[in-house]
């Protein structure tokens, strides 16, 4: 539970320079955050050369301009006057009487305390003294004498007490031989034993700087003399310091060191009273359901035994099916706050490799190839099919979030394409069903923004998170409500229709052009778009840190593809209309001539977008370019999946599996798989990498597949087909969110 405990003893290298302490996540701070976390604050630094460099690499945080230079056997101050920042290193490189009077001067009431104290010293002792018995007996008497000062200055500041680190004993000059590991380690002790035990608690105030010596078996080689690190070295250990003493002021998303548990909200609250009440209440259905069976149980007469038996096997009453489905829910999200809320269980942060994004990519494709199934129908884009591009789609945008490769530009860009392939499919599948079936009714509406949103919502409260947080269900909710109102405004255009007068596809352009302009307008109207949606309450749903930025970004980056994919849907059932493509079983879509040509444009196609993803020199280049570019890599997989007859004929079951949760997997990563809003990963299993994938990929894997189950019992009787059950059901609905507004409202009010 006290995971600064682990923050100062213990951890791990992940690559060269990039430190990992125990199960818990490092925040890298900026200079702007250093000073906010600092402002009014005063810390001392006290001791040797050693803690004159921890002390210059934790002021270039606050100001990397800071230079080492002056007399380096003296004090040296530093303050930013406008954070009111002041920084002091106090040169005693013994603790002897002088470190002493230093300290007893914090001591008395009327002087003012540094917030925070780091202190240490030994290697001076051992080199004047030439590592002498006598030296050490000396320091042990002295650190005793300091030890109370130190306790009763930790009631009021954070009082560190740095521990030696080792020596590279072959690099030292023959004036510093004197020093060696055996002895840093005889101080080490020392220290150690007297001031955990000069306290009578069961544990001392002052805090054991530890870490810094595992920092230096790793880099002590580095050193220039043996004897002071390496620059990185010491710039790990003065963001440690840094991650001590801010993430409990700032509580940044991704520095879970240190950080207290948020309290609970008016909402959590009321939602797991809701939850409990709904698992007893499927605990009481269960009892009296298995009393009335045990009641029924006795009867020998075959005829009665007949009838009582269809009693007892009648269809599953709607109660029943929601109190299970709320009672399984409530177990489930009680495991998501544990995973990422509670501090229960660790997180550690990401780190990028080449092979921690490949190896598990190649593992999958080969597990995909290996489950190969004849497709019940063999038309393009098949519901097999697209289950199929989901799953593996799915897959590799997962294990691109856990190994951290946003940070390779190239597999970045590549991953941009397939979040826009998932919103080419939203416009594909949507427009073709309302193009071919005309269903505009509101059951067909209720059902697929239950089905998109219930889960996310459902978290929302759960998380205390904002709706935009989980970007992408807001995305492909506007995108499908953007499609319907398209489609379903006056004059209604179905194929039906257009199959009797070829001017209603005209008309049907006309709809797409007018849609493509007003994308544009949004597009490069920041303001205008912002406008809309800082409106109440759109605005409680679509702002993210206070305003809708966030929210204009993610829609920009893809504005056009939804567009294409309603393009494509429309091109591609008029075609197949027309009875020009060939789609039976193992018939190329065209001619051989013209299939072998499309085949060659695409492959062509494919490569080229993959060459200049690689090439790209910034996002920010590469953003500006993607919404017009992504359709080119998405046609052109399209084209190569399916105008060979024979890849239209098969699917990877493997991967149509995953693509059936393809949208739960995408939201549960946020909290059970990843952690710290997806920042880290979560950890079961400390000191165990491996098994820690293993086991957390299988609950994750297992609890999104139960939740898919869930949504769809629970859209069977909170949505009926209806309309007048369904109307008042949408009444309740709109109550529902009215009270969660006004509960929102006061909760802000609260905070503020």
């Amino acid at each position: 539970n006290d995971s600064c405990e682990y923050l100062l003893s213990s951890g791990r290298f992940l690559g060269e320079k990039v430190w990992q302490p125990h199960s818990c996540m490092m925040h890298k701070y900026k200079i702007s955050e250093a000073k906010n976390c600092l402002v009014d604050k005063h810390i001392a630094f006290i001791g040797d050369s050693r803690i004159r460099q921890l002390f210059y690499s934790f002021v270039k945080i606050i100001n990397p301009q800071f230079k080492e230079e002056g007399n380096k056997h003296e004090n040296i101050p530093f303050e930013d006057k406008i954070a009111s920042v002041k920084v002091d290193f106090l040169w005693h490189p013994e603790v002897n009487g002088s470190m002493k009077q230093c300290i007893k001067v914090w001591t008395e009431d009327s002087v003012a305390k540094p917030h925070v104290i780091v202190a240490g010293a030994a290697t001076w002792s051992i080199k004047i003294h030439n590592g002498s018995n006598e030296a050490l007996s000396q320091y042990k008497v002295n650190i005793t004498s300091i030890a109370p000062l130190l306790e009763k200055l930790a009631k009021t500041s954070d009082v560190y007490w740095v521990l030696q680190d080792p020596v590279y004993e072959d690099l030292l000059s023959e004036n510093r031989k004197m020093i060696t590991n055996e002895k840093i380690d005889a101080y080490n002790e020392a220290a150690v034993s007297i001031l955990n035990s000069s306290t009578r608690n069961s544990k001392s105030s002052v805090k054991m700087f530890s870490v810094s010596k595992l920092i230096a078996q790793e880099t002590i080689m580095e050193s220039l003399d043996g004897l002071h690190l390496p620059e990185s070295s010491r710039e790990t250990s003065a963001m440690i310091l840094m991650n001590v003493y801010c993430n409990k002021i700032l509580k940044p998303v991704d520095g879970s060191c240190c950080q207290p548990r948020p309290p609970l909200t008016l909402i959590q609250k009321l939602a797991a009273c809701f939850f409990t009440f709904s698992i007893i209440g499927y605990l009481i259905f269960c009892i009296i359901h298995h009393n009335a069976h045990r009641k029924n149980k006795p009867c020998t007469d075959l005829e009665s035994g007949e009838e009582k038996k269809n009693i007892i096997n009648t269809p599953v009453s709607s109660l029943e099916i929601l109190l299970q489905s709320f009672c399984k829910l409530g177990l489930i999200m009680a495991y998501f706050y544990m995973c990422d809320r509670a501090n229960l269980f660790m997180k550690e942060n990401k780190f990028y490799t080449h092979s921690s994004f490949f190896i598990p990519i190649i593992y999958i494709l080969v597990l995909g190839v290996f489950y190969n199934e004849n497709t019940k129908e063999t038309k393009v884009l098949n519901r097999e099919q697209t289950d199929e591009w989901k799953g593996w789609m799915q897959l590799v945008i997962l294990i691109y979030h856990i190994s951290g490769a946003s940070t390779f530009l190239p597999v970045y860009m590549h991953i941009r394409v397939l979040v826009a392939a998932y919103l080419f499919q939203t416009g594909y599948g949507h427009f073709s069903y309302f193009w071919i079936k005309g269903d505009f009714g509101i059951h067909r509406v209720c059902q697929v923004l239950f089905r998109l949103n219930f889960l996310v919502v459902v978290l929302c409260i759960v998380m205390d998170r904002p709706y935009q947080f989980y970007y992408f269900v807001p995305l492909v909710t506007v995108w499908f409500i953007i499609i319907y109102v398209t489609l379903a405004l006056w004059p209604q255009i179905i194929q039906k229709k257009a199959n009797g007068n070829c001017l209603w596809h005209f008309g049907l352009l006309l709809k797409l052009a007018f849609l493509l302009l007003c994308i544009c307008f949004l597009a490069y109207s920041q303001g205008a778009f912002e406008k809309i949606f800082s409106l109440w309450p759109l605005s409680k749903c679509f702002e993210l840190k206070g305003n809708v930025y966030e929210w204009w970004f993610r829609w920009r980056l893809d504005r056009y593809v939804v567009f294409h994919g309603m393009l494509f849907a429309f091109i591609y059932l008029a075609l197949q209309k027309r009875q020009v493509l060939s789609e039976g079983k193992g018939e190329p879509l065209f001619s051989n001539r013209i299939s072998n040509f499309l085949l060659f444009i695409s492959v062509v196609s494919f490569l080229t977008y993959s060459i200049w993803a690689s090439s790209c020199k910034n996002k920010a280049e590469c953003n500006e370019l993607h919404p017009s570019v992504s359709v080119v890599q998405i046609l052109a997989f399209i084209l190569i999946r399916n105008i060979p007859g024979y890849a239209r004929s098969v699917y990877s079951s493997f991967f149509a599996w995953f693509g059936k949760i393809s949208l739960e997997l995408f939201i549960c990563q946020y909290h059970i798989w990843l952690a710290a809003d997806t920042r880290g990963i979560l950890v079961l299993i400390p000191g165990n990498p491996m098994l820690n994938i293993i086991v957390s990929t299988f609950i994750f894997v297992c609890v999104a597949h139960e939740i898919s189950r869930i949504t769809n019992d629970l859209a069977q009787i909170i949505i009926p087909k209806d309309t007048s059950s369904l109307l008042k059901r949408l009444a309740c609905i709109a109550a529902f969110f009215c009270g969660l507004l006004i509960l929102s409202s006061i909760q802000d009010k609260s905070r503020h």
